[in-house]
Formats: structure tokens, C-alpha cells, sequence
């Protein structure tokens, strides 16, 4: 599993996995905290639709947090101000960097949430589709 999609099932699922797994790598290694939990912007890039051309539509808030395990430094960034996920975050990116046993345990767990995840998109898309309007006419004959 890539970075980008673990990231992305630790932010959108459970806070309670993010956690356990930052607990986990707490009690058995030595965590350093290289930059602590702390806000800033992040420019986002939006594509204009006609002539797909970039554009920066604004800041965003972000959180961001870096941590060593041994060699490997670990980056949690996350939008809005959530200081223990971004921190979480930079745990186990540094303990899937550090290439440690328990990543390898992890990725059942996280196939798991991304289950869980697109079935509550599927769920919340059935609920939008049942309020849709038709505004078919009548044929005549």
C-alpha cells in the first residue's frame, strides 16, 4: 500500500486506528519529535475546467508534525488544526519508512477501513439518490 492511500484511510476512517497504531510504536521504540505538532497554510491548486489550466484558489489550515524512529523521519500533515492526528500521522509514516514488524500487521487492518469507508460513501450516496428529483415529462402518443 502506498503512502498517499494509507494516508488517506487513517485520515477518512477511525481516529482510533491512527492512534492505536502511534501507541504501538510508542511502547516498543524510541519516537523524537523533530518539529511538534504546529499550524500553517498550504496554497491549494485547483484546475480550471475549459482551458485545464492551474490556478491557486486560497490557503488552507493545516496541521503538520515530523518525528524520527531510528533513521527514518515521518511527516503527518493534515488539514485543520488536529495536532494528535498529525502527530499520529508522522509516527507511522516514520514506522513504515523504518520498515519496522508491525507495518507489516497493519495493512490488513487498514484494507479493513478502506472497506468500511467506500461502504459509508455508498451508503451516504444511496441516501442523496433517493431525494433526486426527476423531471421527466410525460410522453404523448
Amino acid at each position: 500500500m502506498k503512502r498517499k492511500e494509507r494516508t488517506e484511510i487513517l485520515i477518512q476512517g477511525s481516529s482510533t486506528i491512527a492512534k492505536d497504531f502511534a501507541k504501538e510504536i510508542e511502547m516498543r521504540y524510541t519516537v523524537t519529535v523533530i518539529q511538534q505538532p504546529e499550524n500553517g497554510l498550504v496554497l491549494l491548486k485547483a484546475r480550471e475546467t475549459a482551458k485545464k489550466s492551474l490556478f491557486y484558489l486560497g490557503e488552507i489550515l493545516v496541521t503538520e508534525c515530523k518525528v524520527q524512529i531510528y533513521d527514518s523521519i515521518g511527516i503527518g500533515i493534515v488539514k485543520g488544526h488536529q495536532e494528535e492526528l498529525a502527530y499520529c500521522l508522522a509516527v507511522i509514516d516514520a514506522a513504515y519508512q523504518a520498515d519496522l514488524l508491525e507495518t507489516r500487521v497493519w495493512s490488513h487492518i487498514l484494507e479493513k477501513e478502506k472497506e468500511n469507508i467506500q461502504k459509508n460513501r455508498q451508503e451516504l450516496q444511496q441516501s442523496i439518490l433517493r431525494t433526486k428529483v426527476s423531471f421527466e415529462t410525460m410522453d404523448v402518443q
